[in-house]
């Protein structure tokens, strides 16, 4: 890579609250109970879960 098309990810385990913009595309994990995992892109607008509003947390890469 060059410094024209490096490319930096936030790191695993970054949050993000319901209604939020993703900031990396990959799978997100509900923090807390009950929990699920979900593939979000990023630039996309961080869902709720069972229609409540919660955190997530990356934890694999797209």
């Amino acid at each position: 890579m060059n410094y024209f098309t490096e490319t930096r990810r936030v790191p695993l385990g970054t949050i993000a609250r319901t209604g939020s913009i993703c900031p990396e595309s990959g799978v997100w994990q509900v923090v807390g109970y009950p929990t699920t995992t979900a593939p979000i892109a990023k630039g996309n607008r961080m869902p709720p879960y069972a229609g409540v509003a919660v955190v997530w947390a990356l934890i694999q890469y797209a």
